[in-house]
């Protein structure tokens, strides 16, 4: 579970990029959460995972405040930002190792997980370059299987399945589903539209740093009175932009 209360950011004493947000991501559900650019989300993700200082309120994960206790918050969540360019003067199997090491991953433990991942995401063969040679998609698949590897509680999803091919990210899709399924939380931030309304249990949809609606699609045509798609909705909800 992780629980945004009452939290505020803004940069430079400007205007507030998060405004007094309250959000609850549950166990057990796949969490879509969506915004145009600019709206905060991003922001959130980084204040999320201690990236990034809170000016006001508190984030929790599975109960850990992130910033009293930021090692052992960090310690049951996986991130896959929005951008893989990370570690490229590593080879693959380097970068994995190194994941593991960070989390104690015991060694027969981290060569069944590698094994089994690079090769649902068709990357094995690659373990023994450099990242900096791999395409995007692939970096995309090692920063993936990064989080995997630890099988961390929450996940936390920053556009994952930006550049992967349709394998892959069908195969992400169903670990997502699972991960769920197994009560734990999956955050999924992406642009997508119509895989955020195929894949989540319920989408948190955030402007101008305020959350502006929570719920599942039901409600949401429910409260807009509406049969649209998501993506008509999400439109006209951010119509000001």
């Amino acid at each position: 579970m992780i629980e945004i209360n009452h939290v505020s950011k803004s940069f430079h004493g400007k205007h507030n990029a998060i405004d007094k947000l309250n959000l609850m991501i549950p166990d057990g559900k796949i969490v879509g959460f969506l915004g145009p650019n600019g709206a905060g989300k991003s922001t959130t993700i980084k204040m999320m995972t201690g990236i990034l200082p809170i000016d006001e309120g508190t984030i929790k994960l599975n109960g850990i405040d992130i910033v009293k206790q930021p090692l052992e918050a960090k310690k049951i969540f996986g991130l896959v930002p929005d951008q893989p360019d990370m570690f490229l003067r590593l080879k693959g199997i380097e970068y994995l190792n190194f994941i593991a090491d960070i989390f104690n991953v015991p060694t027969d433990l981290r060569k069944e997980r590698i094994e089994y991942f690079t090769k649902q995401f068709s990357i094995y063969e690659a373990l023994e370059d450099y990242i900096q040679t791999y395409s995007h998609g692939m970096r995309q698949k090692i920063i993936v299987t990064g989080v995997l590897i630890h099988d961390p509680a929450i996940w936390i999803l920053d556009e994952p399945l930006t550049g992967l091919d349709p394998k892959s990210a069908y195969i992400l899709k169903e670990m997502m589903r699972d991960h769920a399924d197994k009560g734990n939380t999956v955050f999924f931030s992406s642009h997508g539209l119509e895989v955020v309304e195929q894949l989540c249990d319920v989408v948190a949809i955030i402007n101008k740093g305020k959350l502006i609606f929570y719920g599942n699609m039901d409600e949401l045509r429910s409260q807009y009175q509406s049969d649209q798609s998501l993506e008509n909705v999400f439109l006209e909800l951010t119509s000001d932009e």
